[in-house]
């Protein structure tokens, strides 16, 4: 593994402890490219902590990792208003906002996918972080998604699924590659069209021990893009 992406806890760090962790991703050759955050990190005064820390880390992306409970189409719009300030904000200082997807962005509501709102009201530099697992569990077609929109995705969780319960280990239980997504097709629009720079594997738990789970993707990876 090259990079990390550290998820909203990382908000209450001191910039003390940022800068020990960033030391220590150095000593180990290990980049993080992007932070996960709540919506405190993209209005008022929480901007500015997030600038901060992710400055120290040395990071691209501070991406909304949940927009928590949005009211209809127009609270979508809303919602890309504030993330639009936020990302001319951010890039005064060399940074970039984007949004990460769950299952709620992909489904419709009021005639209109969330996504497609939030992407059309968002600045061309705004990234779209695609969770590829929530698009595929509500049918949503991936590739076509990401030939919709050239440029901007600029990394992806690659987190698969598959039909059934997590007592059966199924749903986002099964290891990456084993689940519905067709990684191959969206390796490669990522690459022609979508503009990815980094890929990032998640996993929601599995039947192995964490490192083993980790291992098990890692070399998953590695047989795919030999």
């Amino acid at each position: 593994y090259q990079v990390v992406e550290f998820f909203s806890p990382y908000y209450q760090w001191t910039e003390d402890y940022a800068k020990q962790v960033r030391k220590l991703m150095d000593d180990l050759g290990i980049r993080c490219n992007s932070t996960h955050n709540n919506p405190q990190s993209f209005s008022g005064d929480g901007m500015q902590k997030a600038i901060d820390l992710n400055k120290i880390l040395g990071t691209k992306f501070i991406v909304m990792a949940s927009a928590g409970r949005v009211v209809g189409i127009d609270g979508w719009k809303s919602l890309a208003g504030t993330l639009s300030q936020a990302s001319e904000k951010f890039k005064t200082v060399g940074l970039r906002a984007g949004y990460h997807n769950h299952q709620a962005e992909f489904q419709l509501l009021e005639g209109k996918r969330p996504i497609e709102v939030l992407a059309a009201n968002t600045p061309k530099e705004f990234m779209l972080q695609f969770d590829v697992g929530t698009c595929v569990e509500v049918g949503s077609d991936p590739v076509a998604w990401i030939e919709a929109n050239p440029g901007r995705i600029n990394s992806v969780h690659c987190k698969d699924w598959a039909p059934g319960t997590g007592a059966d280990e199924k749903g986002y239980r099964v290891l990456f590659g084993e689940g519905l997504c067709p990684w191959s097709k969206i390796f490669d629009a990522a690459e022609s069209v979508g503009g990815v720079e980094y890929y990032l594997i998640e996993q929601e738990g599995s039947r192995f021990p964490e490192l083993e789970t980790a291992q098990r993707c890692l070399d998953t990876w590695k047989k795919m893009r030999a």
